[in-house]
């Protein structure tokens, strides 16, 4: 067996949870390889919607394994939160939910620290949730940190190391908090993650494939989000695309199958950063409107933009996309005029290949197309998609050298439609 990996192409919020809700009956296994809280997926079903952070979309089909993932970081007082949360919503967790030793602990300090670095970069700031996902990281990649699995070995001591070493940075940094209501909610964080399976993920997960289980692997965020691959800096922490479902759950690269790659039928971005298609008038409003684009987890409002087909392309050849699943198509239902990146000018010159660097003077070169004005949202089947939808489609798909794979028409559940079914 293989495992499939379900990843966003853009820079996140895409629609990644629910498309791994949708996937998961075909699926005994859902592992999340990388990120950590400050990537919010959102699923709504039998008019229910829920937020999840850390926790892998599969858990709400109740037969199924979903894996915490060593490329995680946790926040064991949000992680709390969120699960009795959804225990008390009648979803059990307990028989279901795999937690990974070596996944990497987010500490009370590593939120501090983030505040603080953002405040000492001023107007250079990356914009960052603030949930302490950067510090974590870099005490994992620095040696310096603190495991799932240390819960069960000299946790006192290496928290209390750790502990000590942030603040001797908080001091030389000036900064000013208070960590008081922080660790108490993050020790009680602690003790409720006691009451789950710890696992050495990397041995599950292979023997699951070894016993012919079928695995879903879901990121987070989005490939141009990717600390390698991304708009450095403003960027994540950690390596979003398909490689790193191998490193963040121990999977070798021959063992990945198919590559499902999630994208917006128009393109959005929170915080700061580049971002070449972004619209300052009344139709990047629209978009923003009628896309209800607000983080799930911040509630920051998203920038808006036409789509780029040239991060696109990008994107899919860095992941080796085999099927591509676009969202939100019904949110451009009512306009007129669609229009696509299909290459930057970049100094008087046209490219159409993604450069080292688009902090600045990149132009969009946009092809237009026209609109389909007609309300998605009741259809059924790809046999009801109007024309000019369609015909936006294949424009895609000649561009990108992928079939669109599944379209989404709406928020639930149910509104999901799969094209190219075997008769």
């Amino acid at each position: 067996m293989k495992v499939d990996v379900l990843l966003g192409l853009q820079w996140g919020d895409e629609g990644k949870g629910k498309v791994v809700d949708v996937l998961t009956p075909k699926y005994d296994v859902v592992a999340r390889f990388q990120g950590g809280p400050n990537a919010g997926h959102t699923l709504e079903f039998e008019g229910q919607k829920y937020v999840l952070r850390s926790i892998p979309s599969g858990i709400f089909q109740g037969d199924k394994v979903n894996i915490i993932g060593n490329g995680v970081v946790l926040d064991p007082a949000l992680f709390k939160a969120e699960a009795e949360a959804l225990e008390a919503s009648g979803h059990p967790l307990k028989e279901r939910l795999h937690i990974s030793k070596k996944a990497h602990l987010i500490l009370p300090t590593h939120r501090i620290l983030d505040a603080a670095y953002e405040a000492a970069k001023g107007d250079a700031k990356v914009g960052t949730t603030g949930k302490g996902i950067g510090p974590t990281y870099t005490d994992k990649v620095s040696r310096n940190g603190v495991r799932v699995g240390d819960i069960l070995h000299n946790f006192e001591q290496k928290y209390g190391a750790a502990k000590a070493r942030h603040e001797q940075i908080l001091k030389s940094l000036n900064y000013e908090y208070d960590l008081t209501e922080l660790e108490k909610a993050w020790m009680e964080g602690i003790e409720y993650l006691k009451q789950f399976h710890f696992v050495d993920s990397e041995h599950e997960v292979n023997n699951y494939l070894k016993d012919g289980k079928s695995v879903l692997c879901e990121g987070a965020q989005g490939t141009m989000l990717d600390i390698d691959f991304g708009s450095y800096p403003f960027v994540t922490s950690s390596n979003t695309v398909c490689a790193g479902a191998c490193t963040g759950l121990g999977v070798a690269p021959n063992r990945i199958g198919e590559v499902f790659g999630i994208f917006k039928a128009y393109c959005t971005r929170v915080g700061a950063g580049p971002f070449p298609t972004e619209l300052f008038d009344e139709t990047g409003d629209k978009m923003c409107t009628l896309g209800h684009e607000f983080g799930s987890v911040t509630g920051r409002k998203r920038r808006c933009g036409w789509i780029d087909l040239v991060a696109l392309k990008y994107s899919v050849m860095i992941n080796g996309v085999t099927k591509l699943i676009m969202m939100k198509s019904d949110v451009l239902d009512t306009f007129d005029t669609i229009k696509a990146c299909v290459a930057y000018k970049v100094d008087g010159e046209e490219i159409d290949y993604f450069p080292y660097d688009i902090t600045e003077g990149v132009e969009p070169v946009y092809a237009e197309l026209p609109g389909w004005k007609t309300d998605m949202t009741k259809m059924q089947s790809e046999d009801e998609f109007p024309e000019d939808f369609n015909a936006y489609l294949t424009f895609l798909e000649e561009q990108l050298g992928v079939e669109i794979k599944i379209v989404s028409v709406g928020p639930d559940r149910a509104q999901t439609i799969e094209r190219y079914t075997e008769e």
